[in-house]
């Protein structure tokens, strides 16, 4: 009888864990809205991502909260906006253990999932940020990168050296079929708790790309060796430029006052943006890396298939944020702009019935969304620090939308020229508020280094004790009183590009005066009461940290 029970209790246990769903979240590096078929581009191929959101639902509507790559990424970790988690390359701070306890793969793998994380890791966590190894030790299995990849990644990071493969796709397509596939090829770099992945548990597997990211398109060089995609692909055809497109030397009126967008001061990285030759180049890598990317995700279904987890397993994708190509004159990201906030995601379910494929919802999403959701469709408890929310009911083919505003920030004001703004928007308008921006300048200060024969990126780059107050200013100063010196408004229904400022205008008062009253409303709820779980993370507490 005791043996009957044991095996009744194991029994229900094996079909409990199959029962809940697998998930695999895959996140973009830079990648704008419009860099999909799906989304409507006409001239990129993204068949397998096409695919999921033929069979999936696509949400049109979906925004990011912070429009640069740490604070958003860990905004999707932890659930939560930057003005709660407190992290990002100016904040002097990392994720503290206490708040990386509810980080999405740590709950669900304290409730059972096997997890894996492949590709970057730009989050800092645990003391020590990344020199913690708390991240590699909050996973099962663990093959990635700190930092920027490259589209080389063996130039940057020793842990890929084993791959058989040289460029950043393909690498990380050789980790997921080690994670899934127990006869496929062993990574010797790869960091796992097991030697195979136990089919009694649901995974949750996090790919992280570092592309189409300028850091690594501009490393792409043409090898002999490289795929075709990355040599040809694209290099036979007319590539147009960015709709609203303005190079440098034409830019007559500049999109925001010279005091509060300093443009002398924006990272090199991003000048391809300034002539209409090196902006098709960059064009080019980047529709050859989303096609990279696609065919990743293809050979990821076809595995799924083969080892027969396909009918049990969730698909997600997103981008951390979009970027700016040069539209009315812009480079770069760090705004409040749709073209920096505006992401896809797209949710496959395979379980999903037939009337709930291929759907496309303009809800009102954001990318703190994704957590709570995937823990509700593992139905996993979400821990009350989340302040994203649950959309599965969307998913599941509900009208009912989970908000009727969206709120996004950037905090990132520093030497690089970008200013301090907040928006606030629905569906139809879009309210920005600007602060006033006395950072010195980088350009000074690369001059200087030059004289002084320091490093520049020792200039650019250190981060010091006293930027943290700086930083926790930023954060406290907008809802302590402090009033923004430049607006905007726009009405998105017509003007989805952003190019009239309907401020100044009498007859949108109203209009303006209710989504000013809710900035209030959302940037409170955004900042929260408690406060913010960080460590000190500068290089006075860690001189020989990278951040």
């Amino acid at each position: 009888m005791k043996k009957l029970l044991f095996v009744f209790l194991i029994c229900t246990a094996f079909c409990k864990a199959q029962d809940k769903p697998n998930i695999v979240f895959i996140l973009t590096d830079d990648q704008s809205y419009d860099l999909l078929g799906c989304t409507g581009n006409t001239i990129v191929k993204t068949p397998n991502i096409d695919k999921l959101a033929d069979n999936g639902i696509l949400f049109t509507n979906a925004h990011v909260t912070s429009a640069i790559c740490t604070p958003s990424r860990i905004s999707i970790l932890l659930s939560q906006y930057e003005r709660k988690h407190g992290v990002n390359f100016n904040s002097g701070t990392s994720v503290s253990n206490a708040a990386w306890q509810n980080s999405y793969p740590v709950v669900m793998r304290n409730n059972g999932y096997y997890t894996c994380w492949i590709g970057k890791n730009h989050a800092p966590i645990g003391k020590g940020g990344y020199h913690s190894g708390l991240m590699e030790k909050s996973f099962d299995y663990w093959y990635a990168g700190h930092g920027h990849l490259g589209f080389y990644p063996k130039d940057n990071h020793a842990i890929f050296n084993d791959a058989i493969a040289f460029t950043q796709p393909e690498i990380i397509n050789e980790a997921v079929n080690d994670f899934l596939d127990p006869n496929a090829r062993k990574l010797k770099g790869a960091l796992h708790f097991l030697e195979n992945r136990p089919t009694d548990k649901p995974f949750m597997l996090s790919v992280n790309f570092n592309l189409p990211h300028g850091a690594s398109t501009k490393s792409m060089k043409l090898k002999d060796s490289d795929d075709d995609i990355y040599k040809t692909l694209y290099r036979d055809i007319a590539i147009p430029l960015p709709d609203n497109y303005i190079a440098k030397k034409d830019i007559t009126t500049p999109k925001l006052p010279a005091s509060l967008l300093h443009t002398e001061d924006r990272q090199t990285g991003y000048n391809y943006v300034d002539t209409p030759a090196t902006i098709k180049e960059r064009y080019i890598r980047e529709l050859q890396a989303m096609t990279g990317i696609d065919r990743l995700i293809g050979n990821l279904l076809q595995k799924l298939k083969a080892l027969k987890l396909d009918k049990n397993t969730i698909i997600i994708f997103t981008s951390d944020h979009g970027l700016f190509g040069g539209q009315q004159g812009l480079g770069g990201k760090a705004l409040c702009y749709e073209q920096t906030t505006h992401v896809p995601i797209i949710v496959y379910n395979p379980k999903a019935k037939k009337k709930l494929k291929g759907i496309k919802s303009n809800a009102l999403v954001q990318s703190i969304d994704i957590a709570p959701t995937m823990l509700a469709m593992a139905r996993v408890s979400i821990p009350n620090t989340y302040q994203g929310k649950n959309i599965s009911s969307l998913i599941n083919g509900s009208k009912t939308e989970v908000r009727e505003y969206v709120f996004t920030e950037n905090l990132w004001s520093t030497h690089f020229g970008n200013p301090r703004c907040e928006s606030v928007q629905t569906k139809n308008w879009k309210y920005i508020r600007y602060y006033k921006n006395n950072n010195f300048s980088a350009a000074k200060e690369i001059a200087y280094a030059k004289e002084f024969n320091i490093p520049v990126n020792e200039m650019l780059y250190k981060m010091h004790d006293p930027g943290i107050a700086v930083y926790r200013n930023y954060i406290e100063a907008p809802l302590l009183g402090e009033q923004p010196v430049y607006e905007e408004l726009y009405n998105l229904k017509d003007d989805a590009s952003e190019l009239h400022n309907l401020i100044h205008k009498p007859a949108y008062k109203s209009i303006l005066d209710n989504l000013k009253k809710q900035w209030k409303i959302e940037i409170t709820a955004a900042r929260g009461t408690k406060k913010t779980e960080v460590y000190r993370y500068t290089n006075d507490a860690y001189p020989n940290a990278k951040h």
